[in-house]
């Protein structure tokens, strides 16, 4: 039993306050009491809904005029994709089959309300004039094969 010390008392304490209860106004007013020193500091805009304020930016963007919009596809267009894909008897469901989009893309396109994309339009194109050159010699290795 040499390994056991009668003689030394082990004292269990509670753990000092959290984070939150140390920031509480509980806990500052406790600690000024007992005159120990409190550092407070206010932060710039807490608690304060900041985010609608005028500033000189926002004057400026509200005294613009210009009309800022995305260019949509001309009527023009819409006709002209409209007007191929009724020579070759399709649907707008179809046609957006034929070149993997949504029929919504189509009906998009034709009513002027799209945004020009590239890629769609190449699409809309060559499904327009149908096989090329090298499509149409795709096509005939696929079928003889």
């Amino acid at each position: 039993m040499a390994e056991s010390d009668w003689d030394t008392v082990t004292v269990l304490r509670k753990k000092g306050p959290t984070a939150a209860q140390a920031k509480s106004k509980q806990a500052i007013l406790a600690a000024q009491r007992r005159g120990e020193d409190v550092e407070t500091s206010k932060k710039w805009a807490a608690g304060q809904n900041k985010q609608h304020s005028i500033t000189k930016n926002t004057a400026k963007l509200d005294r613009e005029t210009e009309e800022l919009h995305h260019d949509r596809v001309t009527l023009e267009v819409g006709k002209v994709i409209q007007q191929g894909r009724q020579s070759k008897g399709l649907t707008q469901k179809d046609l957006a089959t034929k070149i993997n989009e949504k029929p919504q893309v189509i009906a998009d396109y034709e009513s002027g309300r799209a945004i020009p994309n590239n890629q769609v339009l190449g699409k809309i194109e060559r499904s327009r004039r149908g096989p090329g050159r090298n499509e149409h010699k795709a096509s005939r290795s696929v079928r003889s094969g």
